[in-house]
């Protein structure tokens, strides 16, 4: 199909392309064209992207103060051509498909789950020795499957903070922390991470991810908690003897009602999985159901529940501040927008500009699943997984049934590099980026952008060749 090649001019100036046929019929939603997209859409996705990974390096100052500023620039680079070259009508449908059913969920969930399990003091007087650090680790990894990362990360976060705070030595926890609590630990139940959640939407089972995901998960976590272990083990050895505080405090636990909560949330959560009752309406042909409504009415009164039952001085003592989700929703809003012609692209398969990926995955009409396993996953590392995910369950076919039959395999390479994944970089997952947050709040000198991609790419890559030597060689 004929191609457009649209100027991408930011600041005031936008050129204009010829447009491209929208995918529109009679009552049908007017998409964009992923085939007849050119590359250059792509632009404002790759400019937040480096912006993230450079701006905290060469003006740190500057990002903290305008990190929202330079996220709505990037979205408004995306959204300013869009609306000139296909319209009003295909771009407010794209932004609105986005907002209503991708980012706002989105962000209500995270919101509902920092809130609550931020409401959550552990107390005692824990000092960060490696066995009671790789025990924390652990803690968090079960957790994580059945409350969600975002909620076992911020629940464990500060007291893992605190525990480290006398050490010299403390960035590889946190490292570690985000590769096993927020993410790797989410792989067995749709609560524990979105792309599994998308996928028991889908009508995967949702005990499909428990059965198949838990032997490479115990794998790859069971490696990681034992060169964890060395490695804190090495450098505890430097540290010298944690300091004496007087009034030691017992191990305990402070706004309880919290956890609660939390189960409030995980039933939301599921109901809206569960209950089909076919009512909804439409908003420019965006289809809202009725389930996704009451899903996001009760988490927002969760949150607002978990706000006005924990005490100020409980959460002053946790070290809670909103900064870490107001910088999550603002940078994540612009990468939601702007990711959009990107998977529209990868939507139109071999049609668009980056065919070659989506038959990469597949030889003589059979899925070549180590490949799904590793494009799946790069491209988790740098999108949103959940989308992701969803991208390559609908290229391998789309049908349940199928995918958790004769194609489990294929489904298990989908949902490994999703979620696995997703611990490559900052913004792979979330959590992460609400993790390294906190963790520079509380005065920890995390790595920049490149700098985490090199402990990922160290440690985490040869774990996944090894994944993918035992299930899709």
């Amino acid at each position: 199909m004929r191609k457009t090649r649209p100027i991408l001019v930011f600041g005031l100036a936008v050129a204009f392309a010829v447009p491209a046929a929208a995918a529109e019929g009679p009552g049908a939603a007017p998409r964009l064209d992923g085939a007849a997209l050119d590359l250059l859409w792509v632009v404002p996705f790759l400019g937040i992207l480096l912006s993230i990974a450079v701006f905290p390096l060469i003006a740190p100052h500057f990002w903290h103060r305008h990190f929202g500023k330079v996220s709505a620039f990037w979205a408004l680079a995306f959204a300013v051509p869009s609306l000139l070259v296909y319209g009003v009508q295909v771009s407010l449908y794209e932004i609105l498909h986005t907002l209503l059913l991708d980012y706002i969920p989105f962000i209500i969930l995270l919101l509902s789950l920092f809130t609550v399990a931020g409401g959550v003091r552990l107390k005692g007087s824990l000092r960060g020795t490696p066995l009671v650090n790789t025990a924390m680790l652990f803690t968090g990894t079960v957790l994580a499957s059945w409350m969600g990362t975002t909620g076992a990360a911020m629940l464990l976060i500060r007291p893992v903070i605190r525990a480290n705070s006398w050490r010299k030595n403390n960035v590889h926890v946190i490292i570690f922390f985000i590769f096993l609590v927020a993410n790797i630990g989410g792989s067995l139940t749709p609560l524990g991470d979105p792309p599994l959640f998308l996928g028991f939407l889908q009508g995967v089972d949702f005990f499909w991810p428990t059965t198949r995901m838990f032997l490479p998960m115990c794998l790859v976590a069971g490696i990681l908690l034992t060169l964890f272990y060395v490695l804190d083990s090495y450098l505890f050895r430097g540290e010298g003897k944690p300091p004496e505080e007087g009034g030691e405090e017992r191990l305990g636990i402070e706004g309880g009602i919290n956890i609660l909560l939390l189960a409030g949330i995980a039933g939301a959560v599921l109901m809206s999985g569960v209950w089909k009752p076919g009512i909804g309406f439409e908003v420019h042909h965006v289809r809202i159901e009725l389930q996704n409504i009451v899903r996001d009415v009760l988490l927002v009164v969760l949150t607002f529940v978990s706000w006005r039952m924990t005490s100020l001085e409980s959460r002053q003592a946790n070290a809670f501040t909103w900064f870490p989700i107001i910088e999550v929703g603002k940078l994540f809003g612009g990468i939601f927008l702007t990711i959009i012609p990107v998977l529209a692209i990868l939507r139109a398969g071999t049609d668009g500009a980056l065919g070659g990926v989506v038959s990469a995955v597949s030889s003589e009409g059979q899925p070549v699943n180590v490949l799904y396993f590793w494009l799946t996953g790069a491209f988790s590392s740098f999108l949103d997984n959940a989308p992701t995910y969803l991208l390559f369950f609908n290229i391998a076919g789309g049908d349940a049934d199928q995918l958790m039959g004769p194609l489990g395999n294929t489904l298990l390479a989908i949902s490994a590099g999703a979620v696995f994944f997703g611990a490559n970089t900052y913004i792979g997952n979330a959590p992460n980026f609400m993790v390294r947050s906190i963790a520079q709040e509380r005065g920890i000198k995390m790595p920049s952008f490149f700098g985490f991609m090199g402990w990922s790419c160290l440690i985490l890559l040869p774990l996944y060749a090894l994944v993918s030597l035992i299930w899709f060689a």
